[in-house]
């Protein structure tokens, strides 16, 4: 079962999103930040979000400004705006009842996430999928256009099937952030998915987030998968060891909140 929603950007237009509801036991809420100019109903996207919903954890998954059913223009986005509307997404779930226990990133959006996780409260757990270590990875993607850019304040970047403006202002942000020395920082169980074969993302940059994080962290190897994870189930397998890491934290309490009874416990009935 899903449930379309729409919530404010940071910057104003609207964003579009669907929430995957578990259609039994509800073991938790999660939210997905989908790669540069993917969407919410990219192959990672959905299919991840659809199979941690059948495991039991309801996931919101969203359109960045101007992609897919999102208003606002691409070009006035930012890494700094990505990171920001998912931290707006966090909360637009917190204010419907069901904040946020799981915070996965995909691609870029990997790296949204790990910097949203510091700016997020409430959050149990953190997982990124073939993310790279330094957000300035996505130049070279549109570096065939970037004198341009830079020269005139914008340029028209055909990506994906589609024409994106790209702004000075957007890569001049992009070139500002610095996430490796901000990795360490997040106190938060992590989950590291790479794919040994991924050609877009190469591994290496999971090995270092990997080694700037804290404890308690993992490292999964997506054997076989390429970087969108259009593979036939590699989507899937990638959401069905997220979701078998994360089953130790989704019972644990929120910062602020009692232990859960147990049978054991001195609260025991």
């Amino acid at each position: 079962m899903k449930e379309e929603v729409r919530f404010p950007s940071v910057v104003g237009p609207e964003l579009a999103g669907v929430i995957d509801v578990p259609e039994g036991e509800i073991r938790g809420w999660g939210l997905f930040v989908h790669g540069f100019t993917l969407g919410k109903d990219s192959p990672a996207a959905s299919r991840v979000c659809r199979q941690l919903a059948r495991e039991g954890v309801g996931m919101l998954r969203y359109d960045n400004l101007g992609i897919g059913d999102s208003d606002g223009d691409w070009g006035d986005g930012s890494f700094t705006v990505k990171v920001r509307d998912t931290v707006r997404a966090a909360a637009f779930m917190a204010e419907r009842g069901t904040p946020v226990d799981l915070l996965v990133g995909h691609s870029w959006g990997g790296a949204a996430a790990i910097a949203a996780a510091l700016e997020t409260p409430g959050l149990r757990a953190l997982a990124t999928i073939a993310a790279p270590v330094d957000p300035s990875d996505v130049e070279r993607h549109y570096d065939s256009v970037l004198d341009r850019v830079l020269e005139d304040g914008a340029h028209e970047w055909f990506v994906g099937g589609r024409t994106l403006v790209l702004k000075r202002a957007f890569v001049e942000d992009v070139r500002r952030a610095h996430l490796r020395d901000r990795i360490g920082e997040v106190d938060l169980p992590l989950l590291v998915a790479h794919s040994p074969t991924d050609s877009t993302v190469d591994i290496a940059n999971a090995a270092e987030i990997f080694q700037e994080a804290r404890h308690p962290r993992s490292f999964i190897s997506l054997e076989g998968a390429d970087h969108l994870l259009t593979a036939r189930g590699q989507a899937q397998r990638a959401a069905h060891i997220i979701c078998a890491w994360a089953d130790q934290y989704l019972d644990e309490p929120r910062a602020g909140e009692a232990a859960p009874r147990t049978a054991e416990g001195p609260d025991a009935s």
